[in-house]
């Protein structure tokens, strides 16, 4: 060999073998051919099973996790299926409230219209007991029984002989609530003609007037007891997911008097449901009973497939390193060999490289390892940099004081690619994605340094997660973090860390700011409320705006309820004493807050914050400017859940084509009022399973939260598009009458909108009527009296429905501008048998009469009735007797 020097100085040498062959592998370099190759054998065979370990405990834990959702699927389909119950129960005492007597041909209608056989098939009867005074105290017999087919032994049956059904009703008397029974064997039998386990759910019927207040006049205004029986087994099982019966082995027992009853087992002839990591017991409290819902797996859980596994790979990976090894050793002393003939190659074209390399745009840096002294720059490093670059070190080019030590150990090795704050001479500062290696150029260690200017992309990024992550406005984090956040402390709970709370704020007439001064002056209200809230809360603490005028607090250090109750009590007294000043206007802010203790490992994101919404909405509901926490036990705020889900569900109702109408005729009750069909439209909501729900059970969710307006809106405009398809007479029809709302005779706009669709469809007014309750129209009289007004000036009829039930004077007919009087149907159905009645509906058809409006009799039921009312001269008649509502006919199309 022999040495050269290139312009630089730099050493080189050159191996007279140009063809770049080595020499042959010595012996000890196969030697330590094999044991590399041996030990990366041995290591990629160690790191394939700790891999396949970590892979199959993954699927272990997966299949736990997707054990427990089923379990709480089920869980949460058994209570569903007892809260529908409930509601079975109080469409039924609705009647007995709503009336003194019921008979039993009422008694029969409601269950045929309810018909709860197609929700409920475990159903066994619906029943109602009389009380009785006996000698020896009271005695509950039941008189009234639907369905009567398989129920005929329950007729006469005194209540006092079976001790568990004897006990849900003295419950349900006592505590005016709906009460669950124990299982007891009824009297009726099964299919297999064997008695029937069963349970009943009881509701209590008092004797006209105001809900009975205090224990004792519960007690002394019981007149009967409501009850709906249902085969226990069956209840639960169509309660249970089927995925779930698949997979799990569950067994219902109740619990309640400190001894297990069972109630239902998915698999009878199983052994009890064993004490194991896997199983999963739930208690359910539902009707004043509880029962223990115990579930695990039937089936152990999967193997890990041997396609799905890592070690038929890890094994040939193993061996590809092992022959890696082999060639690795092998050939380095071989590449020794060539890399000295390249040498000489690679100092030629040194020369040509640096001037490639002054042209690069990244910044490239050479510096001595010992003193870090810099000693090449490029083009783009100087401009960057600035021309004194040369007078300082590399690690003085790092503002990280880590950086600087890291790169001023003598064997510092560099690092692949790192983004750093770099800065020069000058103190400016950028950021950059910098890499540095260790080499070796004339016999001496240099650290070579390549970056790139990211300042402008790392700024932009930033910029863009925290605008994913805030709000614009407050500069709060937004819904979707708070969410993340909350997801966390859910996590975290779960895993055993201390309980936090969770607040839900809600500003008292944010609305009337916008409306009087704007929505600027609500923006920056909203600004600086963000600020005093901040200053309140501790450092943990996460404070984030969830649109509009709503703001969600997570208090981390809050770890009671106490806690938390005075962290919420202090934000509402500083927002209470808060004082906001706009253009020579000052308004006093006031906010509500809901709260819900985070101490439940198994609660769901979604139901976390449903039930701090339904604590805020009671605050609300209490008066405002005030807080309530959530409490399961607070039957009025699971009343408001179930309202709230209501009235999420009819947002998009009509989107969703869930809206229906029917359509009821109303007869004449003389020749004179024939001549065309008349017809009232009544609206139903068509639910998941396809069944029709009556407006009992969704308008008080949609007049609580302001959404009869939309509602009436689309009644509205769908009957009058499509006026001639309501009915089979078509063309011919003669009157359609439309129910309004109270909340949409307050929208001065819904006149207008009605003459917009009467001329754009090219509706004849005269064939339309509008039904306004009586109790709307007093409460509102100026107010309703001139939206008659304009709407018989349209040609249209105005009809006043329920007359009779506002207890108000006749007087006020005179002020008010109607066609039609509607008496409520309380005083059709108790005409024959109530003289007060008979003569109230007599008096309403005279002086109807005499102000020359039409009266129609609501609630007709048979035709004595029928016959009393034309002998009193009243005019039209309706009921679902002399006409069950039909769907409109374009919506059986």
């Amino acid at each position: 060999m022999r040495a050269t020097k290139d312009s630089r100085g730099l050493s080189a040498t050159r191996d007279p073998d140009e063809s770049g062959a080595g020499p042959p592998l010595p012996r000890e370099g196969r030697l330590s051919a094999y044991l590399w190759s041996l030990l990366a054998l041995a290591g990629g065979l160690l790191l394939t099973l700790a891999v396949h370990h970590q892979q199959r405990q993954r699927q272990l834990d997966e299949h736990r996790v997707a054990l427990r959702m089923l379990a709480e699927k089920s869980y949460a389909g058994l209570q569903n299926r007892l809260q529908s119950s409930e509601l079975l129960v109080r469409s039924v005492q609705s009647l007995f409230l709503s009336s003194d007597a019921v008979s039993a041909t009422e008694f029969g209608h409601i269950y045929e219209n309810l018909r709860p056989r197609e929700q409920f098939p475990s159903l066994i009867a619906f029943a109602y007991a009389n009380g009785e005074s006996r000698p020896d105290g009271m005695h509950y017999i039941t008189e009234l029984v639907q369905p009567r087919e398989g129920n005929e032994s329950l007729a006469g049956l005194d209540i006092n002989t079976q001790p568990a059904n004897l006990a849900a009703l003295l419950a349900s008397r006592d505590s005016d609530q709906s009460v669950l029974s124990a299982p007891f064997e009824l009297i009726q039998f099964d299919a297999s003609k064997q008695p029937a386990n069963g349970v009943t759910i009881r509701l209590p019927i008092y004797s006209p007037g105001a809900p009975p207040r205090s224990l004792a006049e519960r007690r002394a205004r019981m007149r009967g007891s409501i009850a709906v029986s249902f085969r226990v087994g069956q209840l639960i099982r169509l309660g249970l997911p089927d995925e779930a019966l698949d997979a799990l082995h569950i067994v219902v027992s109740d619990i309640t008097d400190a001894r297990v009853q069972p109630l239902f087992d998915s698999e009878p002839g199983r052994p009890a449901v064993p004490e194991s990591m896997d199983r999963i017991e739930r208690d359910l409290s539902y009707g004043g009973r509880v029962w223990s819902v115990a579930m695990v797996p039937k089936l152990p859980p999967p193997r890990l497939d041997w396609h799905e596994s890592v070690l038929p790979a890890g094994l040939v990976i193993s061996l590809l390193l092992m022959f890696l090894a082999w060639s690795v050793v092998g050939t380095q002393r071989r590449a020794l060999a060539l890399g000295l003939g390249m040498s000489q190659r690679y100092r030629e074209s040194e020369k040509r490289f640096r001037a490639l390399n002054e042209l690069l745009p990244a910044l490239v840096l050479l510096a001595d390892v010992e003193d870090g002294r810099i000693t090449y720059t490029n083009q783009a490093a100087r401009d960057r940099l600035g021309d004194a670059i040369g007078a300082l070190t590399l690690p003085m080019l790092f503002e990280d004081a880590d950086l600087r030590l890291y790169l001023q150990q003598p064997d510092t090795p560099g690092w692949g690619n790192a983004e750093a704050m770099l800065q020069n001479g000058l103190g400016e500062r950028f950021w950059a994605s910098v890499s540095i290696a260790r080499v070796l150029l004339d016999d001496r260690e240099q650290l070579v340094m390549v970056a790139s200017d990211i300042t402008r992309q790392r700024e932009l990024t930033e910029l863009l997660s925290y605008q994913a992550s805030h709000d614009a406005l407050t500069e709060l984090y937004n819904r979707r973090e708070f969410e993340r956040r909350l997801e966390r402390a859910l996590l975290d709970t779960a895993a055993g860390a201390p309980a936090c709370a969770l607040l839900y704020l809600d500003l008292d007439q944010f609305k009337l700011i916008n409306d009087t001064s704007g929505h600027l002056a609500g923006d920056q209200l909203l600004a600086q409320l963000a600020l005093v809230m901040r200053d309140h809360l501790g450092p943990s603490d996460v404070l984030a705006r969830l649109g509009g005028d709503e703001f969600g607090v997570l208090l981390v250090g809050a770890h009671d309820r106490a806690a938390a109750e005075q962290m919420a009590e202090r934000l509402r007294l500083r927002i209470d004493g808060y004082v906001f000043l706009w253009e020579q206007r000052s308004y006093t802010i006031s906010v509500s807050i809901g709260g819900v203790m985070i101490d439940h490992p198994q609660i769901t994101l979604k139901d976390l914050l449903a039930q701090a919404d339904t604590a805020c909405y009671m605050a609300k509901e209490q008066g405002r400017n005030r807080i309530h926490f959530y409490s399961e036990q607070d039957d009025e705020t699971a009343r408001r859940r179930s309202e709230m889900e209501w009235a999420n569900r009819l947002r998009w109702a009509a989107e969703e084509r869930r809206l229906l109408l029917t359509y009821q005729e109303v007869w004449p009750l003389s020749p004179a009022h024939g001549g065309g069909a008349r017809i009232e439209l009544l609206l139903r909501f068509r639910d998941e399973e396809g069944r029709l729900v009556v407006p009992g059970a969704f308008i008080p969710a949609a007049e609580r939260y302001g959404l009869m307006p939309v509602i009436d809106r689309w009644v509205v405009e769908t009957a009058l598009a499509n006026f001639d398809r309501l009915h089979p007479s078509g063309a011919d029809l003669r009157l359609a009458a439309i129910n309004l709302s109270g909340a949409s005779i307050e929208d001065d706009s819904l006149v207008e909108l009605i003459i917009d669709l009467l001329k754009r469809y090219r509706v004849d007014p005269s064939r339309v009527c509008f039904e306004i309750t009586e109790t709307v129209a007093v409460r509102h009289l100026a107010r309703v009296a001139g939206f008659m007004e304009r709407l018989r000036a349209l040609g249209c009829k105005v009809a006043l429905d329920d007359f009779g039930v506002g207890m108000s004077s006749f007087g006020y007919l005179k002020n008010l501008p109607v066609d039609i009087i509607k008496i409520d149907g309380s005083f059709i159905r108790d005409m024959l048998t109530d003289p007060v009645s008979h003569a109230m509906v007599r008096a309403v058809a005279d002086i109807g009469h005499r102000l020359g409006l039409l009266v129609v009799a609501e609630w007709v039921t048979g035709q004595e009735i029928v016959d009393a009312l034309v002998e009193l001269g009243l005019d039209l008649a309706q009921g679902f007797n002399l006409h069950e509502p039909e769907l409109v006919l374009f919506h059986r199309s």
